[in-house]
């Protein structure tokens, strides 16, 4: 479904990505990991095609920046960018008119109900809080049904329900075969939820294992991002833990 090719993204002198290379098989949910800088978020804004860079990406065949490609991909950025001036029914009309979706009222509705907005639907953007802020960039995300869907941080800032409502989102998305690349630094929030997960740091892919081949080497979630990015294997974790004890 994706497919990311020697991509290198530069700030001047800095490099944010450097040669990264990974592919999203269909119907699959991939966490994207690493800490903050690891250069997550350029990635993803590469992908969605708000960058320029060097190397190829491609969606179903389909070069990202095209308006093919575009129809399938589906993007629910870090920071929301609301406007002051629209209520949230209107960001969700706006965003209808801009994709030219027909019949979507039911479906915003359900988003509304699914995330407690249906009591905000007349307040403007900038009267909500970060919160609801945060739910109804997930609404928008969500409402044009991508085949596709890039989540950056998008638990950041949620309360107890919003994020149980994302996760089963997340896994009624990957049953109906959507493909999901969800980039965060908090392991403990997607842990239950991915097939594959990727490893960034300093800009460059340090892991890239299925579930299985995760449980097949012995090691949890966290203990392998601790040993790819800080060098901590697991048999030192356990050596802590112990001398912890005994202490």
């Amino acid at each position: 479904m994706l497919n990311v090719s020697h991509v290198t993204k530069k700030y001047g002198k800095v490099t944010a990505c450097d040669d990264v290379s990974f592919q999203l098989e269909p119907g699959s949910i991939t966490v994207l990991l690493g800490p903050n800088g690891a250069g997550k978020s350029t990635i993803m804004k590469a992908i969605i095609g708000f960058l320029r860079y060097d190397g190829q990406i491609t969606v179903a065949g389909l070069d990202n920046k095209s308006v093919e490609a575009k129809r399938i991909l589906g993007y629910i950025p870090e920071m929301p960018s609301l406007y002051p001036n629209l209520t949230v029914s209107e960001h969700m009309e706006f965003l209808a008119r801009a994709y030219r979706l027909s019949d979507y009222r039911a479906e915003a509705e359900a988003l509304f109900e699914r995330f407690e907005l249906t009591d905000k639907k007349k307040k403007f953007g900038d009267e909500l809080s970060k919160g609801m802020q945060q739910k109804l960039n997930i609404c928008m995300g969500l409402l044009p049904r991508p085949r596709m869907l890039l989540l950056d941080e998008p638990m950041i800032g949620l309360d107890p329900h919003a994020i149980k409502e994302l996760k089963k989102v997340i896994e009624d998305m990957r049953a109906a075969g959507c493909t999901l690349l969800v980039s965060t630094h908090i392991i403990d929030s997607v842990d239950m939820l991915w097939d594959r997960t990727i490893i960034m740091q300093n800009g460059q892919v340090r892991a890239n294992v299925t579930r299985d081949e995760l449980e097949g080497s012995g090691r949890t979630l966290e203990e392998m991002f601790f040993a790819v990015t800080e060098g901590v294997e697991r048999s030192h974790m356990a050596g802590e833990t112990a001398e912890g004890a005994a202490e």
